[in-house]
């Protein structure tokens, strides 16, 4: 029978969490997206991909604009798509020149394909999928990159 280790009560998930800055959060749950597009291109569910294609991308962009100390619009405590997408081209590509010009269109294509993905009466392609899930790694690489510039 294998053991499962269990965390001691000072390591558990929700310390661990609450620990973490909002920031570290977000990338995390990039990551995470980013894993599950990967999984379910891998397993042929291409729709599916494309969704978690997305949102890793959108959940990097957060942790973009956390670092850059832009907040949700108006002390709001959400951050909405569309408000993400502007503030990371307009200030922190556009104005600020924090990241390249080749991610300006990155999120605004994935917000179309995951549409299409989630709402249109078609079904993603693998094309469709691994291209999404490729721009994905590529966009949360450049951000990890700028926001934990000396992690391992």
């Amino acid at each position: 029978m294998r053991r499962v280790n269990s965390y001691p009560s000072s390591c558990s998930l929700a310390y661990t969490l609450t620990a973490m800055s909002e920031r570290s959060v977000y990338l995390a749950k990039a990551e995470e997206s980013l894993l599950g597009a990967a999984s379910e291109l891998a397993q042929g569910r291409y729709n599916n991909s494309v969704n978690r294609a997305y949102y890793a991308c959108f959940q990097a962009a957060i942790a973009a604009l956390q670092h850059a100390s832009i907040s949700p619009r108006g002390g709001q405590s959400g951050w909405a798509h569309a408000y993400v997408q502007a503030e990371f081209v307009g200030r922190l590509i556009h104005q600020r020149k924090q990241y390249p010009d080749r991610l300006r269109q990155v999120l605004a294509r994935q917000l179309t394909l995951r549409h299409l993905a989630d709402y249109a009466p078609e079904m993603m392609t693998y094309l469709h999928a691994s291209r999404a899930v490729q721009r994905a790694h590529d966009f949360l690489a450049v951000i990890r990159a700028e926001v934990t510039p000396y992690a391992c």
